[in-house]
């Protein structure tokens, strides 16, 4: 994937009798469009059918992580600090599990966001360790930031 220009954004391995393999990717500006995906699906398949690792039949399925995508790297948190995510906790923090809020980036390995608890922003501290899943928030200001990003790469791109 990476030889292919590509980061691995999720993979997962999904369903009962057939099999779904599904890859989340982006290309290193975080962009992923439907010929970006294509194309890797394309790459993939060959590499895939040369090493069959797995031994039951399955679907590929190669996506774009959206708009509201799943943060799974530590950086993801750095990058897009500022922004609401959902968050969910292996052990959790003063015996909760699940936290929506603002990120507000990292602190050496742990995560930092602020979170409303009883009608209070309370900040709240947890290792990426204990992380169990996490995805953006669907917003405006965070559709409005992918809309400007597509158009300042579409102002950059040769005509």
């Amino acid at each position: 994937m990476e030889a292919a220009g590509y980061r691995l954004v999720r993979l997962r391995l999904m369903g009962g009798k057939r099999k779904t393999l599904q890859i989340m990717a982006e290309r290193p500006d975080g962009g992923m469009d439907v010929e970006d995906c294509a194309t890797l699906s394309r790459t993939l398949s060959e590499v895939l059918e040369a090493a069959d690792p797995l031994a039951e039949e399955y679907v590929l399925e190669v996506s774009s992580p959206g708009i509201d995508r799943p943060l799974t790297a530590a950086d993801d948190f750095a990058r897009f600090a500022g922004h609401e995510a959902r968050v969910e906790l292996k052990t959790g923090v003063d015996g909760r599990r699940r936290f929506k809020g603002v990120l507000l980036g990292l602190d050496g390995t742990d995560i930092l966001m602020d979170v409303a608890v009883e009608g209070e922003t309370r900040r709240v501290r947890f290792a990426f360790t204990d992380l169990a899943e996490a995805k953006l928030v669907l917003t405006d200001r965070l559709i409005q930031e992918s809309l400007k990003a597509k158009e300042s790469k579409g102002a950059q791109a040769p005509h």
